[in-house]
C-alpha cells in the first residue's frame, strides 16, 4: 500500500527540511518541491493528502516575490501556511500584509482565541518560535484569527470551508510548545492521513536503490569515524558488501588520538584503508584566515586525496566509480538552497558536488536527513552505541575551531584542551546530556599570572549546546562547579592557555560552530 503524502512547497526557509523531518517523525511521507518548480505532476498524484507552505526570506508585497501557484489551490487539498506561507495565503486572498516596527524573533508568547482545527488540544497560552518582520494587518474575507501574540499581532488563522490554515510561528522548531501536536492535528484531523510511512522502509528503499546504482562495481566511502559516515558505511556495506572500500583520511585536523581509534575500531568490520594526508592539508591551509576559504580548501583537498587513491586502486575494468559521503541536510541547507530560494549561511566541505576531473558519481544516502534520523537508522542497522552516541564533529575538523590561521602548534594546544574538556564531561556524567560540546581557540591573548610570573597566553572558549536536529540550539546550562573544574584542568595542564570563557549564545542568532 502506497503511503499517504504531504507536499511541502519551499519558499526558501532555512527550516523547510525541518518541516519535512517533523512530518516524517509523525510517520507521514513528505516531499519538498521548490516554489518555482513545475508542479504539473502533482495533479495526477492521488497519494497527496495535504500541502504545507514553508517560510521564506522575502516579503509577499515585493515586486519579485514568489507567489502562490494556482495549481496548488486547484488540488483542493488542505493547506497549512507557515510564516511566509501564512502571509502568502493572506496576500493571495486579498488580505493585507505589512512591514512594521514590531518584529518578532525567537521565543514569543501567544494567546489562543480558538481551540478548533490545528489548535485542538493546545492550551490557551503558549510559547512559540517566531522569525518575521512582516505581519498580517487585515485578514481576507472568510478568514478568522485563532490567536494573537503578546504584541497584538495575528499569529494564526483558519478558513474552515476552504480547509486553509496558517501560523505565523514555526511549529516545526522544537522551541515551539505543542508544535508537534499542531502538525499532528493538521496531518490527521484535517488531512485525514491513513497510510503511514516508516523509517525501516527508507532503509530498504535506499539499499535497493544503491545496489541497483552501483550494479556490482566498487565504491569508496569517506570514513571520518563520526556518526554520519559510520552509519553510511554500514548501509552501503549492506547494499554492496565487499565492493565498498572505506577510506579514513587523517587530515591533521582530528581530535586527540582520533584517527588511531577509528582505524582500530573499524578495521575488522569493513574494508578500511588509512591515508595520512596531514602535511598536505596543513600546507594548503598555511596563512589562511577566512573561514569560507578554509572550508573550500579542505573540501578540495579531500577530493584530491580521494581521486589519487581511486586512481591507484582502479585496475582495468575494476575501476572505482562511486564516492560515498555521509552528508546531512543541515550541511546542505546551510551551504545553499536545496529546493528553492534561500540564503547561504556557511559552506560545508562535503557539499557542492564533484569536479569533472573526478570521474566518480556521488552517493549521499542521508542528504535529506537529520542527525537524529541517522541515529535512528544506525540503531536499526545495529551500529554500536559507542559510535551513535558521539557528539557531532565538523568535516573541516579543528580548522574551524581555531579562529585565524591554522598551525601545528595551535592544533596541539586545542587538541589537548578539547580532550580535557570532553574527558571532564564524561567524568561528571554530563556528556550524554549535551548535543555537542567542544573548545574553540581564539585569536586573542590576555595577561595572566602563574607562579608569581606574568603570562600572555591564549583565550579558550567552551561551547556546549542542547538540540535535537542541529537546526536550532540552546546553550547548555553548565553547572558552575563543572565549569570551575574544566577551566582549572585546562589552564593547569595546557601550556599556552591562561583564560577560559563559556559561550552562552543560542542558534539562532548564532550558529553552533564559531566558523
Amino acid at each position: 500500500m502506497q503511503a499517504d503524502k504531504i507536499i511541502i512547497i519551499d519558499f526558501g526557509s532555512q527550516y523547510t527540511k525541518l518541516i519535512a523531518r517533523k512530518v516524517r517523525e509523525l510517520h507521514v511521507y513528505s516531499e519538498v518541491i521548490a516554489c518555482n518548480a513545475d508542479m504539473s505532476g502533482l495533479l495526477s498524484d492521488k497519494s497527496i493528502k495535504g500541502i504545507i507552505l514553508s517560510g521564506g526570506p522575502q516579503s509577499v508585497y515585493m515586486k519579485n516575490a514568489y507567489l502562490l501557484a494556482e495549481l496548488i489551490l486547484g488540488l483542493k487539498k488542505p493547506i497549512l501556511g507557515i510564516c511566509y506561507g501564512l502571509q502568502l495565503l493572506s496576500h493571495h486572498f486579498k488580505g493585507s500584509v505589512k512591514g512594521g516596527k514590531t518584529r518578532e524573533f525567537g521565543k514569543t508568547n501567544i494567546i489562543l482565541s480558538s481551540h478548533s482545527g490545528i489548535l485542538w488540544g493546545v492550551p490557551k497560552k503558549l510559547s512559540v518560535w517566531m522569525s518575521h518582520n512582516d505581519h498580517i494587518k487585515k485578514l481576507p474575507a472568510g478568514f478568522k484569527a485563532t490567536s494573537k501574540s503578546e504584541n497584538g499581532l495575528i499569529s494564526s488563522f483558519e478558513a474552515v470551508k476552504q480547509r486553509i490554515y496558517g501560523v505565523q510561528f514555526h511549529p516545526e522548531v522544537n522551541h515551539t510548545e505543542y508544535g508537534k501536536l499542531i502538525l499532528n492535528n493538521f496531518l490527521f484531523k484535517i488531512c485525514r492521513i491513513k497510510y503511514k510511512w516508516q523509517m525501516g522502509s527508507f532503509i530498504n528503499e535506499k539499499v535497493k536503490e544503491i545496489k541497483e546504482k552501483v550494479n556490482g562495481q566498487k565504491a569508496i566511502c569517506a570514513m571520518s569515524g563520526g556518526v554520519d559516515s559510520a552509519v553510511a558505511a554500514f548501509m552501503i556495506h549492506k547494499a554492496i558488501g565487499k565492493n565498498l572500500i572505506c577510506v579514513h583520511i587523517d587530515n591533521g585536523l582530528m581530535r586527540k588520538n582520533e584517527s588511531a581509534e577509528i582505524v582500530k575500531y573499524f578495521k575488522n568490520k569493513v574494508n578500511l584503508k588509512f591515508i595520512d594526508a596531514s602535511k598536505l592539508f596543513l600546507s594548503r591551509l598555511k596563512g589562511v584566515t577566512d573561514p569560507e576559504k578554509k572550508r573550500k580548501i579542505i573540501g578540495k583537498t579531500f577530493i584530491d586525496v580521494f581521486q589519487k587513491f581511486a586512481r591507484k586502486q582502479s585496475k582495468g575494468e575494476d575501476k572505482i566509480k562511486f564516492l560515498v559521503q555521509g552528508t546531512l541536510y543541515p550541511d546542505v541547507i546551510e551551504s545553499s538552497s536545496f529546493n528553492g530560494p534561500s540564503v547561504t549561511i556557511k559552506t560545508h566541505h562535503n557539499v557542492g558536488g564533484l569536479p569533472k576531473s573526478l570521474k566518480m558519481q556521488l552517493i549521499e544516502p542521508f542528504r535529506e536527513l537529520f542527525k537524529d534520523e541517522v541515529r535512528a537508522i544506525g540503531k536499526l542497522l545495529k551500529v554500536p552505541e559507542i559510535i551513535l552516541g558521539r557528539h557531532p564533529f565538523p568535516g573541516p575538523g579543528l580548522a574551524v575551531r581555531i579562529l585565524g590561521t591554522v598551525t601545528k602548534d595551535k592544533l596541539d594546544i586545542l587538541r589537548q584542551a578539547d580532550y580535557i574538556y570532553r574527558e571532564k564531561l564524561y567524568k561528571l556524567g554530563l556528556y550524554n546530556k549535551i548535543w555537542q560540546a567542544f573548545a574553540v581557540l581564539l585569536p586573542v591573548s590576555t595577561v595572566g599570572v602563574m607562579g608569581d610570573s606574568r603570562t600572555y597566553e591564549r583565550v579558550l572558549a567552551l561551547r556546549a549546546v542542547e538540540s535535537i536536529d542541529g537546526m536550532t540550539a540552546n546553550w547548555f546550562p553548565m553547572p558552575v562547579k563543572a565549569l570551575e573544574e574544566i577551566s582549572t584542568g585546562i589552564t593547569n595542564k595546557v601550556t599556552g592557555i591562561n583564560r577560559v570563557v563559556y559561550d552562552i549564545s543560542n542558534k539562532p542568532p548564532s550558529t553552533i560552530e564559531w566558523e
